[in-house]
C-alpha cells in the first residue's frame, strides 16, 4: 500500500511540474496532426477558407507523396524521403508554410527559400512539375478553383529563389 501511494504522489507531482512548467502551447496533437487555435473572426482568410490547419495538413502529405513518386522530380525527394526525422521536419515546414501564408496561426520556421534551394539547380521543368503536384493532391481533396489559385498566388512568387540557384 505505502508503495502504491508512493508511486501515485510521484507521479501526481511529476503531472503538476509539467503541466505548471510548460508554456501554454497553441496546438495539440490529434491523430499525428497538428491542430492550432482558429484565428478571431473577421473577414475569412484562407486558411479559413481552406478549412484549417487539418485540411492542410492532409493536402502537404498527399503532396509530398505525389512529389516523391513522381518519375521527374522524385530523385529529388529521395534522401529526404528515406530519413524519417529530416522528412518530417520537411513536412512541418511545408505545413507552417502553407498555414502562415494563408493568415493561419503557424509560423514558419525554416529556411528562406533561396537559402534552401542554392545548390540544386531546380530547373523550371521541375518546378513546373512540383506545381503539378500540388495541383493534383489539392484536387484529391477537392479544394475549390478558387483557394487554389489563391494559394498559387502566395507560394507561385518563390519560384525566383528556387529556381537556377
Amino acid at each position: 500500500m505505502k508503495k502504491t501511494s508512493l508511486i501515485l504522489a510521484v507521479l501526481a507531482t511529476g503531472i503538476i511540474i509539467t503541466t505548471f512548467s510548460c508554456k501554454k502551447k497553441t496546438e495539440t496533437i490529434v491523430e499525428e496532426k497538428i491542430v492550432y487555435q482558429t484565428p478571431p473572426p473577421g473577414p475569412p482568410t484562407l486558411y479559413t477558407r481552406l478549412g484549417g490547419i487539418n485540411p492542410i495538413t492532409l493536402v502537404v502529405d498527399k503532396f509530398i507523396n505525389n512529389c516523391a513518386t513522381n518519375s521527374f522530380i522524385g530523385s529529388r525527394f529521395s534522401s529526404t524521403a528515406a530519413d524519417p526525422n529530416r522528412l518530417q521536419v520537411f513536412r512541418y515546414n511545408l505545413i507552417d508554410q502553407v498555414c502562415e501564408g494563408s493568415g493561419g496561426p503557424c509560423k514558419y520556421k525554416g529556411k528562406t527559400m533561396l537559402q534552401a534551394h542554392t545548390g540544386m539547380n531546380i530547373t523550371g521543368a521541375e518546378f513546373d512539375t512540383l506545381v503539378v503536384q500540388l495541383v493534383k493532391a489539392m484536387n484529391t481533396y477537392s479544394v475549390p478553383t478558387q483557394e487554389q489559385n489563391d494559394l498559387a498566388a502566395i507560394l507561385l512568387p518563390m519560384k525566383t529563389d528556387i529556381v537556377g540557384h
